[in-house]
């Protein structure tokens, strides 16, 4: 299985509404911004409290974290 991207795999899981909801700390579609939180992110998808409507599916908790664990890849 390749290493997830942050262009093909985790930036499309941010919605515009997520986006907007955090800019004014850190940019969701930046991959420098997202990699600088990776671990805050993480820690708040897998309790479920970002995106605050909608919860993370394991899945996609655990491709986010992939991706952090394979050097997260632009």
């Amino acid at each position: 299985m390749a290493e997830p991207s942050f262009t093909r795999d985790i930036k499309p899981r941010f919605r515009d509404k997520d986006r907007s909801a955090m800019l004014s700390h850190f940019d969701l579609w930046s991959v420098a911004d997202v990699r600088e939180h990776a671990a805050a992110i993480l820690e708040a998808v897998k309790a479920g409290t970002m995106p605050c409507d909608e919860k993370w599916s394991a899945d996609g908790v655990d491709l986010f974290a992939r991706w952090i664990a394979g050097g997260m890849v632009e």
